[in-house]
């Protein structure tokens, strides 16, 4: 049976934004997402309040429309958040920080046969992709020891068993090369056109999003493993770069978390909460939240301001105490909290739109975004 959905769009496409008059929305991102509203079969554009420019199409939007369009999903296909349960005897920051493993040193079945963070795969890799594998990636993507926060929401906390004070990991990655790829071969030859067979974009892009859970579950065994705890099933895992066939119609999420009665972590920064929420959206928010604080400036703006502003010391150790594990100092400037809209902000306007409830916080105590082997070696040596 073909996933192509029935019908077309009779009317012009409509574009809603979901922020207040308080949000920083700039004009850029609301330029794409009417060139979006444009294209043939459109038929809604729903932006969230993290809203922001992308490559070619806004991040953190829902775009329905009844033609499939995979560049509105991008390149990082599967990319989400998830959250992890985890014990600890002792919680010292700067201890747990240098035990870290090298999340850029991918995972080898043969040469890492036996590591037992595959203990999480079950059955097998999916497209055998091996490329990358049990690795974070760069950008915003990052894995996080947090404490969770004052609970706001308990019929929700307990179901998910969570409970102030309780320690998890933060995971946000997405599918590596495997996305990548399949964009980049449609985009060889359909440039930013529609997928011509939707049916077998579908069937590799569904195997992308499955690569991104695996990977995330592999990245949260390996930092568990080696932190001295065991692994641990998610409590959330909801990605934000996807398409799925809702009402008859594709819809494409970029930068967006599914809605329907889904359980989401609304990523802050490196340097404030992130938020954990009841996501209840309806069609006309593209069944869709939020999946971050959204950019404020672009990574030339960040870095340039930054390196103006900050010392390389001082993104290392954040406003609420955490640690940042990160040796590329270009990353830590344009990863900086300062770089990000507030997230109360974005969480006030779902709150008020009525998108979401919040239920907990969880504050970063350390936060890792690459290996920082230098570092790693000078405290060794200084132990001696």
């Amino acid at each position: 049976m073909s996933a192509y959905p029935s019908g077309r769009a009779v009317v012009p496409a409509t574009v809603s934004v979901f922020s207040s008059p308080g949000s920083w929305i700039e004009s850029a991102a609301l330029d794409q997402c009417r060139q979006v509203a444009a294209l043939d079969g459109m038929a809604h554009v729903a932006a969230m309040p993290d809203l922001h420019p992308g490559k070619g199409a806004p991040i953190g939007a829902a775009m329905s429309s009844t033609v499939l369009y995979p560049f509105l999903v991008g390149s990082d296909i599967g990319c989400g958040i998830a959250v992890f349960p985890i014990a600890l005897r002792r919680v010292v920051p700067e201890r747990l920080a240098a035990r870290f493993p090298d999340l850029d040193r991918a995972l080898d079945p043969d040469r890492d046969a036996d590591d037992p963070a595959w203990s999480v795969l079950d059955g097998d890799v999916p497209a055998g992709h091996l490329d990358g594998l049990g690795t974070v990636g760069r950008g915003n993507h990052f894995v996080e020891l947090a404490r969770v926060g004052p609970i706001l929401a308990a019929e929700h906390a307990e179901r998910l068993g969570l409970d102030a004070g309780d320690l998890v990991l933060v995971v946000h990655s997405g599918s590596r090369g495997l996305g990548e790829r399949i964009l980049r071969e449609h985009t060889e030859t359909h440039g930013a056109g529609p997928a011509p067979d939707p049916d077998a974009y579908l069937a590799r892009h569904d195997a992308a999003v499955r690569w991104g859970s695996l990977n995330r579950r592999l990245l949260a065994a390996r930092v568990a493993y080696a932190l001295g705890a065991e692994p641990t099933e998610p409590v959330v895992d909801q990605c934000h770069n996807l398409v799925e066939i809702r009402d008859g119609r594709y819809l494409h999420r970029k930068g967006a978390a599914p809605g329907d009665g889904r359980d989401v972590l609304i990523a802050g920064t490196r340097g404030t909460p992130s938020y954990l929420v009841a996501a209840h959206a309806g069609p006309d928010a593209g069944y869709s939240v939020a999946h971050g604080a959204g950019r404020k400036m672009s990574r030339a703006d960040a870095l340039r301001r930054g390196r103006a502003k900050h010392t390389v010391e001082e993104l290392r150790r954040t406003p609420v105490g955490s640690i940042v594990v990160c040796g590329d100092r270009q990353l830590l400037f344009e990863e900086a909290p300062t770089a990000y809209k507030r997230i109360e902000q974005v969480i006030g306007d779902l709150v008020a739109h009525d998108l979401a409830t919040p239920i907990t916080t969880t504050v970063p105590l350390v936060t890792y975004k690459t290996p920082d082997v230098g570092r790693r070696d000078e405290r060794r040596k200084g132990r001696r």
